[in-house]
């Protein structure tokens, strides 16, 4: 049995870079995750011997020097005159085979178009779109696009129900899910011009399972498996969910240890349970969201990440490339491809 690839994680970017990048790293190696430190490779080996030890090589970590870094605030196109860019040198190990997967924190455009230019599309897909799983009455629901395209075609929204429909059933075990148009209203004909072309065109795609439009409120219903959106108006839920979640949080640890000694006797009593559902609403328990619809498997988080969020962001790239994510998503684009040029 040959050895598994490790994932490339760019430790350079992110908030918190290189510290959060390496301690994540070190609690994916210590479970069995092979990974590659990208970046300055003088910081990070500062890093990995402050928190592991002289003897850090032990675990399946090493260090791919990178000179440069994509600043937050900096234009994504740089990355297209930069080929020592930490996030250019992840995605080319995975071009080389060297890699399984990329899992970045920094700078999403800088991720997606370094993916893009580096790796290249799918045959089939128009545009790539960022995934996003979010926990429901009945489990979670995966929306996209949630950020990669900000202005949309209908032919792109077909493109992200398929790639939806196939991360799903992979990723989630559902053989057939169905998929939903986030719109203002359940009847057809309820939307903008972008959302109605985008209906008529869903509806006749093979290879999903079209339920129709569904409203926001059906994101946490669990009226369907995966609700399509542009990247604009996917972003703005994704971005509002988060913050609404967080708050939540913040609202029930507040009432359970302000009051008196009875509400905190009760708080006790209850935490087991109040952790599991914290656990539920905390996105660091994803870490990131993978990019589907280039040719490798690429995962962006926030650029907020913590040590949690990054060990998460590779235990999900882990299971995707176990799961051969990108091979099945590649085959539903192809039959769509098929299908679609039989019919013309």
């Amino acid at each position: 049995m040959s050895e598994k690839l490790p994932i490339a994680l760019d430790a350079m970017g992110g908030d918190y870079a290189p510290a959060a990048m390496v301690d994540g790293a070190i609690q994916a190696a210590e479970r069995g995750i092979a990974v590659t430190l990208v970046g300055r490779e003088d910081q990070i080996t500062k890093e990995l011997v402050a928190k592991a030890g002289k003897n850090w090589h032990v675990l399946p970590l090493n260090v791919v020097h990178a000179a440069d870094v994509i600043g937050m605030d900096d234009a994504a196109t740089q990355v297209r005159s930069n080929k020592q860019l930490s996030i250019n040198v992840a995605v080319n190990l995975v071009r080389q085979k060297k890699a399984s997967a990329v899992v970045a924190q920094g700078h999403t455009g800088a991720t997606l178009v370094s993916a893009l230019f580096g790796l290249g599309r799918l045959a089939g897909v128009e545009r790539p779109a960022i995934v996003a799983n979010f926990p429901n009455a009945k489990g979670r629901v995966t929306l996209v696009d949630v950020g990669a395209n900000a202005d949309n075609r209908p032919e792109f929204l077909q493109g992200f129900a398929l790639m939806g429909a196939a991360y799903t059933s992979t990723m989630q075990g559902i053989p057939d899910p169905s998929v939903g148009l986030l719109s203002i209203g359940e009847e057809e004909g309820k939307g903008n011009a972008l959302v109605n072309e985008t209906f008529d065109l869903l509806k006749n795609t093979p290879g999903i399972r079209f339920f129709g439009n569904v409203e926001g409120r059906d994101i946490f219903k669990g009226t369907v498996d995966v609700v399509v959106t542009d990247g604009f108006t996917g972003n703005v839920v994704l971005k509002t969910a988060e913050a609404e979640a967080k708050v939540l949080v913040g609202w029930i640890k507040e009432a359970l240890t302000g009051g008196s000694w009875l509400v905190k006797l009760g708080a006790l009593l209850v935490r087991p349970a109040l952790r599991s559902v914290g656990a539920k609403l905390d996105p660091a328990e994803f870490g990131a969201q993978p990019l589907l619809g280039v040719k490798g498997l690429v995962f962006i988080g926030h650029g907020s990440s913590d040590a949690k969020a990054v060990y998460s962001a590779l235990a999900n790239a882990q299971k995707a490339v176990d799961a051969n994510l990108l091979e099945k998503v590649a085959v539903k684009l192809e039959g769509l491809t098929k299908k679609l040029g039989a019919d013309a």
